[in-house]
């Protein structure tokens, strides 16, 4: 492996809220943080590098795109996912959190139905509480240890007058499933039959281990190519979150003004100079680096899938299929605040409890396998010594 993933790097000095965050979100400061969704690794040497000249040259006035900005992007897309982008469908944001709200206020009024798959990941709710819109829940199906969406009760919940949008968290936050050719096109079939725009977060799309395969869900149809928007950003792929640099893929020239328009309306999207120069140089030399990236993630999902099913079978999990996120079950262990105790204050690990991915997640705890395996193996240490007597 040319890259270094087991290098332990001290993040407290650095304002991260991953590390520095941990006494306010658990009440102690030695817990080991393994929550937000962000990796403890360098990002590629390249775009350290580029990062480093740009500071260097001392002046940081107002940015523009220049004309091929764009290309490493559209390239990335191509050779990654085999799936053609055309410049003038992207719209640039900060971030992808933030362009979904452009979403809602644009193709939606308040009091209007957005269809989310719970658990999710939990900025959904807020986005569409937020903006006053109803949150309208389509229960993923857990069944032998396994997600599958359930079209049944997706399409009641589609047809309903007021609902406007759905949106698609593709790799599945936090579950881990890649969904298949087949369940996406079932999927689109409904939204286009009920004119439902269809809003696909596919932040995670990079992070996904083979057999499994990632499908861009405007790929699979000109029906759902003109009626859906989809998301992307090097922030998970390349461990860039803090740089603030998205893209949002609108085929369909009507919601691109329309989108286009809400963001005049409320704010600009000028990126931030360094989440700019981060974003070209990771998609266009970032490919080596993410390839060992993956080989080094799916040892750590091996070893925490081997670990727990050896020491700890009480706990249940399956490997995801994407993610560097693993979707541990403890309900054997109790109900959810008893465990999270058990977790922090004698495990001293941080996780995320599942209840604040939606009440279908209650008993679930999310674990972040993005760090060295010096770190994975002494929390999941930590956590058989502190559960192997219960």
């Amino acid at each position: 492996m040319k890259y270094n993933f087991d290098e332990i790097v001290d993040r407290k000095p650095t304002e991260s809220v991953k590390w520095n965050g941990v006494k306010k979100l658990y009440g102690r400061d030695d817990v080991i943080p393994m929550w937000v969704a962000d990796m403890d690794f360098k990002s590629p040497p390249d775009v350290i590098e580029a990062l480093k000249k740009r500071a260097e040259h001392g002046i940081f006035g107002y940015p523009m795109l220049d004309d091929y900005y764009f290309d490493p992007f559209i390239n990335w897309i191509e050779t990654r996912h085999g799936s053609e982008v055309k410049k003038e469908w992207i719209v640039t944001t900060d971030g992808v959190v933030d362009a979904l709200k452009v979403a809602i206020l644009a193709y939606s009024k308040p009091g209007d139905n957005v269809v989310i798959q719970t658990p999710v990941y939990y900025p959904f709710y807020n986005i569409i509480k937020s903006n006053g819109r109803m949150i309208i829940k389509n229960s993923l199906k857990f069944e032998n240890r396994n997600y599958s969406m359930d079209f049944d009760d997706l399409e009641k919940k589609l047809s309903l007058k007021r609902t406007k949008l759905f949106i698609l968290c593709n790799p599945h936050n936090p579950v881990g499933r890649v969904w298949k050719r087949e369940e996406l096109e079932k999927l689109l079939q409904l939204c286009v039959k009920h004119n439902v725009i269809l809003l696909s977060d596919e932040i995670h799309s990079d992070l996904v281990f083979s057999p499994n395969k990632h499908i861009p869900i405007f790929s699979i149809s000109q029906d759902i190519k003109e009626s859906s928007l989809t998301f992307y950003a090097p922030s998970k792929t390349f461990n860039l979150a803090g740089l603030k640099a998205s893209f949002v893929v609108i085929p369909n020239e009507q919601l691109r003004t329309e989108y286009k328009n809400v963001i005049e309306s409320l704010t600009s999207d000028n990126l931030n100079i360094f989440g700019m120069v981060a974003a070209k140089v990771a998609y266009e030399r970032g490919k080596d680096w993410l390839d060992d990236l993956l080989n080094y993630l799916r040892g750590n999902i091996d070893y925490v899938y081997d670990f727990f099913n050896e020491k700890l079978p009480k706990i249940k999990l399956q490997k995801p299929e994407g993610t560097y996120l693993m979707w541990l079950d403890f309900r054997a262990y109790g109900d959810e605040q008893k465990v999270k105790d058990i977790l922090v204050n004698k495990a001293k690990v941080g996780l995320e409890e599942g209840s604040i991915f939606g009440e279908e997640g209650k008993g679930f705890f999310r674990m972040n396998i993005g760090c060295s395996i010096s770190i994975l193996k002494d929390a999941s240490n930590n956590i058989y010594n502190a559960f192997k007597d219960l």
